[in-house]
């Protein structure tokens, strides 16, 4: 990555911390990112197996952007032992939010 990109990605993160919003852990980031951009259904075990993370590093994550309201667990109706992670408008909205910031440090080079 060329450090024009780096001083961006800084500048987002910058920009981020500013902003006021909740300060997420890189692997919180990871795990907001893989539900939304990643066709699902995503559960507890297969988004430890994406990470390479145990699923109490998962669901303790998951407890905090739950509190949040970035994702929330729905069980799966199927089977009740299953517990789907899903995606909120909250969390669309902050990552569509995270997004610009990205896209604006871009632009200004």
């Amino acid at each position: 990555m060329a450090d024009s990109q780096l001083s961006q990605w800084m500048r987002a993160l910058v920009s981020y911390v500013r902003s006021g919003q909740p300060d997420l852990t890189n692997r919180q980031m990871a795990l907001l990112l893989i539900s939304y951009i990643t066709p699902g259904p995503h559960t507890v075990r297969g988004l430890a197996q994406q990470l390479g993370v145990s699923k109490p590093v998962i669901t303790r994550a998951l407890n905090t952007l739950g509190s949040l309201g970035y994702l929330r667990r729905e069980r799966d109706d199927n089977d009740r032992r299953n517990i789907f992670v899903a995606k909120t408008e909250k969390g669309a909205a902050f990552l569509d939010a995270f997004g610009k910031s990205i896209d604006l440090e871009k632009a200004r080079g």
